[in-house]
């Protein structure tokens, strides 16, 4: 019998994107790990929103809620901005995060692109 450890339950429950409805703000991308020994899972999720004058405001928030219970860690592993208009459907991801440099677009568009299946969701390297 297979046993799901705690952690993995988790993150089965973690939406891989979470973003303001529209506008455009900051976003990072941040990996959250099992901290549970033997248990290498891990996930990546997308959080943007348009309060963070940061990208590290996002990051910090995010982990210090999913941290809480001592079961998972999380890592940023880059950011950008979001451009997100929910009337013609499309979100458009692109920049770089000052400090964290610059996420992997390709693995956000993704996400998004799980999360909003009738939107047209492109990125590209260009803009801060």
């Amino acid at each position: 019998m297979c046993s799901q450890t705690k952690a993995a339950a988790l993150m089965a429950n973690i939406p891989r994107a979470d973003i303001d409805p529209s506008g455009v703000f900051k976003y990072v991308l941040i990996r959250v790990h099992s901290r549970e020994e033997g248990d290498d899972s891990e996930i990546d999720i997308v959080r943007g929103y348009g309060w963070a004058e940061f990208h590290a405001d996002i990051y910090d928030k995010v982990s210090e809620e999913l941290e809480k219970g001592g079961h998972l860690d999380c890592e940023c592993v880059g950011g950008g901005r979001i451009q997100h208009d929910p009337q013609d459907k499309k979100i458009h991801v692109y920049g770089y995060s000052i400090g964290f440099g610059r996420a992997n677009h390709a693995v956000t568009t993704e996400q998004l692109k799980a999360q909003y299946l009738d939107y047209e969701v492109t990125w590209d390297n260009e803009g801060y």
